[in-house]
């Protein structure tokens, strides 16, 4: 059953929601649209799904970093051209003193794992995770070429900014962002409200070899970094891993997005300097193309955000997404609980994305 309101001009988006649920395998998941500040869809269908619902929403979390970086640029606190040494003196080692900030946020520092074998649920411990990476060596010199930090990202940028700053990524958004609809390590006051994310099964990961892998070790290294048999866990949910575990309603994610738009979050100069196109082209990691600005997502061919191409955003393991669109005035937040796709390509989000800017091209 779907619950929830559409403004008349967008009901092919709520026939495309329902497709998803009825032809596309979505389980449970939520979407809400708003268009220069008003709601104009507002969705969500499932077993014990709620408007106010909370589900791990994995790597959209990443331009929630992109983000906080907007605001702490904005501010001074941060400068993308500076050494991430300036602020963080232990990353000089290993040869990364003349790392940049951008190149972190761009995914070109070449951190994207670690190549010690690490215990299960080492991710939980930031403070470890901080000190490995500060200490490892570049997988290929910073600024030569980009790979998807896929897991070591939010460890990366979640310690800058808590040397900036004082305080944490997971704080940050839940004091001036997330407006109780989104958070990085979710409050025991909050645990009713999350949705089970259904996994695909639960791989037995073999141990790390003695000759580290990078893609391999990018997402198993430590045991469960990427969700595996730890997604549901009070530990996962509670702590802080901004790579990949942000909660978050899709009213949490439109929002977020529009209020971006209306410049009620960043500086419109430190908005276009996040959203500036930074690498584009091979993945080291991902052995596709990848196009990032700083720490945005931003469109290629064959993941379009919408036709216009100044969108950004960010997807999330599934298909969930977040991202906005200017030329649009669009905050699009879709949630979902169940992996589904190719892994990096997803009908589901597609079909939505489609319905929409077929409903705006369409009579207003």
């Amino acid at each position: 059953m779907i619950s929830g309101t559409v403004d008349a001009r967008f009901a092919l988006v709520k026939d495309a929601f329902a497709d998803n649920v009825t032809r596309r395998g979505e389980q449970g998941a939520a979407l809400c649209v708003r268009i220069d500040g008003r709601t104009v869809v507002d969705l969500w269908a499932g077993a014990g799904w709620r408007p106010d619902s909370l589900v791990n929403v994995f790597s959209v979390g990443k331009g929630l970093i992109a983000i906080v970086l907007a605001r702490l640029v904005g501010r001074g606190l941060i400068e993308p051209p500076a050494p991430v040494a300036r602020y963080w003196p232990e990353f000089a080692a290993a040869d990364k003193d003349a790392t940049t900030v951008a190149q972190l946020f761009s995914h070109q520092a070449g951190l994207p794992a670690l190549r010690r074998p690490l215990p299960p649920g080492a991710m939980f411990d930031h403070d470890f995770m901080a000190r490995a990476l500060a200490t490892e060596q570049p997988w290929w010199e910073p600024g030569t070429g980009h790979g998807y930090h896929v897991n070591t990202y939010g460890f990366l940028a979640g310690e800058l900014v808590r040397r900036a700053t004082g305080t944490t990524l997971g704080a940050i958004v839940r004091d001036e962002i997330g407006g109780g609809d989104i958070f990085i390590g979710v409050p025991a006051s909050q645990s009713h409200r999350v949705i089970d994310f259904h996994w695909p099964g639960t791989a037995s990961a073999p141990e790390v070899a003695v000759e580290p892998d990078m893609t391999y070790n990018t997402y198993f290294n430590p045991p469960g970094i990427s969700g595996d048999g730890t997604v549901n866990t009070a530990a996962w949910r509670s702590a802080e891993l901004p790579s990949a575990n942000t909660h978050a309603s899709a009213r949490g994610i439109a929002a977020v997005y529009d209020a971006l738009l209306a410049g009620r979050l960043a500086t419109a100069h430190a908005l276009a300097a996040v959203t500036a196109e930074q690498v584009n082209g091979n993945d080291l990691v991902l052995g596709r193309p990848s196009r990032f600005g700083l720490g945005f997502q931003l469109p290629q061919p064959d993941r379009p955000l919408g036709p216009n191409p100044e969108a950004f955003g960010h997807f999330g393991a599934g298909g969930s997404l977040g991202f906005a669109d200017p030329a649009s005035g669009v905050g699009f937040g879709y949630v979902m609980n169940t992996m589904g796709g190719t892994g990096w390509q997803s009908s589901r989000n597609r079909a939505l994305i489609d319905a929409l800017y077929t409903s705006l091209d369409g009579p207003a």
